[in-house]
């Protein structure tokens, strides 16, 4: 579900997370969408637990949320973002059925401290351009507002 809060934010919850993308559990990586601004940024959130699957073979002993997860997750707001900066463009037709949104590309990937069980992470995706169907993405994952993951993302829209 999409709605616009008091203060103009607006939000999308996990049903409308799982109307826009095809991933599921344990796969979905993203809890909510806090605020975004169709065409410009994207602002979601994902609350870690201690029973993630990854985290039984992940460093057990000391778990940590694999850094493959975290590109994923920004990818995944990524997506979001795509998908309702499409929804919103004036005269836009969606392919028929919800349209995928790929990851073609990663780059200048870091990762600056690692995501544990009980941390909520936010993730920012910032639209840069879209050049051929190709959208370039500024993405980043953080944790009381310290950087744990960053890079630019690529995607492109397929029909299903």
């Amino acid at each position: 579900m999409t709605s616009d809060t008091e203060d103009g934010s607006r939000t999308i919850a996990l049903d409308g997370i799982q109307r826009r993308l095809p991933h599921r559990y344990p796969f979905l990586l993203v809890d909510r969408v806090l605020d975004y601004a169709p065409g410009e940024w994207l602002l979601a959130r994902k609350n870690v637990t201690a029973n993630e699957p990854y985290f039984a073979g992940h460093f057990p002993q000391k778990p940590i949320m694999p850094g493959v997860l975290l590109i994923e997750a920004m990818a995944q707001a990524c997506g979001l973002l795509a998908f309702v900066t499409r929804e919103h463009e004036p005269g836009a037709e969606l392919p028929d059925g919800a349209p995928l949104f790929y990851l073609v590309g990663v780059d200048g990937a870091k990762f600056k401290r690692p995501v544990v069980p009980g941390d909520t992470v936010e993730f920012r995706a910032s639209l840069q351009r879209v050049v051929r169907g190709i959208w370039l993405f500024q993405a980043d994952a953080r944790v009381e507002g310290a950087m744990a993951a960053a890079a630019d993302i690529r995607c492109t829209m397929r029909a299903v």
